[in-house]
């Protein structure tokens, strides 16, 4: 994640802040430069005039949704005239009834994650298609509740270009007793987008952007029947040798599953190494074998410019380094997976992929 600071007191602020804490400007996000900007009042009671370099005299007003705690992202007037939801939250089709306080509480989460998300894919310089521009195939969120009954609770998944979320994942003992059943060393609400996501990007950059070859040559053949795969997975234990192809035991259970748990690490692994650049983090570990896990200041953006050997000789010592911390606070691992010469050839594959579709976009 982005670093940012306040321009009016260069006070540090987070992604998710709606002022800042030390000389209370309001503060919102532009999504055009990535970047939280302070705020100040325009003419009229809902404008703003971002300090942002080159946006001093263009007055934005916030998401529609900031009047519910849940967004925090600006509209410039082209925008405003178009509607009132922000570039992230535009794409919603569905929220939970906001009338029931805990329904309130579970999407103001689920939101911070999918804002979260968003960042990634407009640092990544990704192409997003919505359901207005694509009826079909469009991107489109369903944030949905069980039946009150039980007697048909949502599965979170995609379907071209929809991705539906459970908001019952949004409740921390829901999503921790699922994580446990299921076996899982990870579970998180931004770990969902970015799985949900791939499917997505595998529509989009893979299917229709003419690299399905390329890809079963890496992840195997996406032709074999879905629902059987999935059911075989369920039924059965995994196969022995999975954790040395697959980052998942879910990754192992279909091609297109693979892609999207890959698909989901890249995220992960790319976005904390962007925080760690940004603080100039450098792990230089007191060991005889320190050179083996050492990693000097990462020298790059790896959203943008980091090769991908960079990339992942930066992220072992990292990760490394990371869950030796977390350990010595009597918490899980912060990356719990190994990632195998198969599981980084899989990742080399979705980096290349984003290069080259970065090259495509290039303005």
């Amino acid at each position: 994640m982005k670093l940012f600071s306040c321009e009016c007191c260069a006070q540090p602020l987070f992604f998710e802040n709606t002022r800042c804490e030390s000389c209370h400007h309001a503060v919102g996000y532009l999504h055009k430069v990535a970047d939280l900007t302070a705020l100040n009042p325009g003419q009229e009671p809902d404008l703003w005039l971002p300090m942002e370099p080159g946006f001093e005299s263009v007055p934005h007003r916030y998401c529609a949704n900031h009047a519910h705690d849940a967004c925090n992202w600006l509209l410039s007037p082209e925008e405003s005239a178009r509607g009132p939801l922000c570039y992230a939250c535009q794409f919603n089709r569905t929220i939970p009834d906001l009338a029931d306080p805990r329904n309130l509480e579970r999407w103001r989460k689920i939101e911070i994650a999918k804002h979260r998300l968003f960042h990634a894919l407009i640092r990544l310089r990704l192409p997003i298609v919505s359901r207005l521009q694509d009826p079909e195939n469009g991107l489109a969120f369903d944030f949905l509740e069980d039946a009150p009954d039980g007697s048909a609770p949502v599965m979170t998944g995609h379907s071209d270009g929809l991705i539906t979320l459970a908001i019952r994942e949004a409740d921390d003992a829901q999503r921790e007793r699922l994580r446990v059943e299921m076996g899982e060393y990870y579970r998180t609400l931004l770990g969902h987008f970015r799985h949900e996501i791939g499917h997505y990007y595998w529509n989009l950059l893979i299917r229709d952007g003419g690299r399905i070859e390329r890809c079963r040559a890496v992840f195997g053949d996406d032709r074999q029947d879905y629902q059987e795969a999935l059911k075989a997975h369920y039924a059965g234990p995994p196969p022995e040798d999975w954790q040395a192809h697959h980052v998942s035991v879910y990754a192992a259970s279909h091609p297109w599953e693979d892609f999207a748990e890959t698909w989901a690490h890249y995220l992960h692994i790319v976005s904390t190494l962007e925080t760690a650049w940004l603080y100039g983090i450098v792990i230089a570990p007191l060991t005889p074998t320190a050179p083996e896990f050492s990693a000097p200041a990462i020298g790059g953006d790896p959203y943008l410019t980091l090769g991908f050997d960079e990339i992942m000789n930066a992220w072992l010592p990292l990760s490394m380094a990371v869950n030796s911390l977390n350990r010595s606070m009597g918490l899980q691992d912060f990356y719990p997976f190994v990632l195998t010469s198969s599981i980084r050839e899989k990742l080399g594959f979705i980096h290349d992929v984003i290069r080259e579709t970065q090259a495509a976009n290039a303005p």
